[in-house]
C-alpha cells in the first residue's frame, strides 16, 4: 500500500512535532497488509446501504484509538480536528468523509468478538521473526497490575464483577493483571495472559511460555518453579556489595530488566494507567493490541533500517 505523506496540512509549518515524528514512524513499521488480511473476514461487507469503509483506514483509526486512549466519539472529533490524524488515517474528508463514531465502535469491537487481538499480534511477530528479532531461546515472565475504576457510582451501582481487588506491599489495588512472556534476547512480547488482579502469577506461569525456550526467568514472585528466579529483594538487600554470594542475584536481575521495557511502553508511551472498558475479553484485548504495538515501536530502528 502507498505510503502517506503526514506534512499533508502542514506545509507552511517549519515544526516537526513528537506527535507527527511517531505517527510517521509507527506509519512506516506496522505490517498494514498483512493485518488487513486478517481483519478482513470479519469486517462488515457492505451489501446494502453506503459503501463501508476501507479496513485499512478504520484500522489506523482503531490505532489512533490506542496510542492516544481516545474514546469513539472522541476520536471522531480527533480526526475532525487535527489534520496530522486525519493524515495517518489515510482520509480526504472531501472525498472519502470521516467514518462516524459508531462505524469506529463497532470496529473497535472486532478484535474482541472474534479473538482477533492475539491474531495481529502473531502477525507482528511473524514479521519481526523474518527479521530475525524473535530469537525463542529464553523467556523472561512478569505481570503487571492495571487498576480499573472501583467506584459504584454508575449505572448498575457494582464494580466489574470481572475484576478483582490484591494487594501489593501495603496498598491495595482494585483492576486486572496483564502477564507477559517475553524473547529474553529481543525484550519482545511473544504471549499475553490476562486475568483479574487477585490471580498469582504461578497460577498462568506455564500459559506465557511459548514451548520452544530453553531457560525461563521469572522474579521472586515465581519461587517454586524450575526456572531461573530471582532472589527476594529483602534478602538481595542484606548481602555485601560485590560479594560472590551478590553477583548471580544481580546478573540475573540484568537479564529480566528487559522485561520491563514493554510495560514502560504501554504505560508512559501509550499512556495505557487505567483499565478502559469493562469486562475482562474487551480489556484483555484492549492489552494484547497494545502489547503488539509496543513490539514494532521497540523494533522500529531495525525494521526502518531495512
Amino acid at each position: 500500500m502507498n505510503q502517506l505523506n503526514l506534512a499533508n496540512g502542514f506545509e507552511r509549518s517549519t515544526k516537526r512535532t513528537r506527535r507527527q515524528a511517531f505517527l510517521e514512524d509507527m506509519l512506516s513499521v506496522v505490517p498494514w497488509d498483512a493485518l488487513v488480511v486478517r481483519i478482513a473476514p470479519f469486517a462488515p461487507a457492505g451489501a446494502t446501504g453506503h459503501p463501508p469503509c476501507p479496513i485499512l483506514v478504520l484500522l489506523r483509526v482503531h490505532f489512533l484509538q490506542q496510542w492516544f486512549a481516545l474514546a469513539d466519539e472522541a476520536a471522531l472529533e480527533a480526526l475532525h480536528d487535527i489534520p496530522v490524524y486525519r493524515a495517518f488515517a489515510g482520509i480526504d474528508p472531501g472525498a472519502t468523509g470521516i467514518p462516524d463514531a459508531t462505524t469506529i465502535l463497532r470496529f473497535r469491537h472486532l478484535p474482541w468478538r472474534h479473538d482477533q487481538a492475539v491474531a495481529l499480534l502473531q502477525e507482528v511477530n511473524a514479521v519481526l521473526g523474518a527479521r530475525g528479532l524473535m530469537v525463542r531461546r529464553g523467556t523472561l515472565v512478569d505481570a503487571t497490575i492495571v487498576t480499573a475504576p472501583s467506584s459504584t457510582k454508575n449505572q448498575t451501582g457494582t464494580r466489574d464483577p470481572e475484576m478483582h481487588q490484591t494487594r501489593k506491599g501495603n496498598q491495595w489495588f482494585f483492576g486486572m493483571k496483564a502477564h507477559i512472556g517475553v524473547d529474553a534476547d529481543s525484550g519482545l512480547v511473544h504471549t499475553v495472559v490476562a486475568t483479574p488482579a487477585n490471580v498469582h502469577d504461578l497460577a498462568v506461569a506455564g500459559s506465557v511460555r511459548h514451548g520452544d525456550e530453553a531457560v525461563v526467568h521469572g522474579d521472586s514472585g515465581h519461587r517454586g518453579v524450575a526456572w531461573m528466579v530471582a532472589m527476594p529483594p529483602g534478602k538481595r538487600r542484606l548481602l555485601a556489595p560485590g560479594s560472590a554470594e551478590a553477583v548471580v542475584p544481580r546478573a540475573k536481575a540484568l537479564v529480566r530488566a528487559k522485561v520491563e521495557q514493554p510495560f514502560r511502553v504501554i504505560k508512559r508511551q501509550f499512556g495505557h494507567v487505567k483499565a478502559r472498558y469493562r469486562g475482562l475479553a474487551k480489556n484483555g484485548s484492549h492489552l494484547v493490541t497494545l502489547f503488539a504495538l509496543s513490539n514494532l515501536w521497540m523494533a522500529r530502528n531495525t525494521l526502518q533500517a531495512g
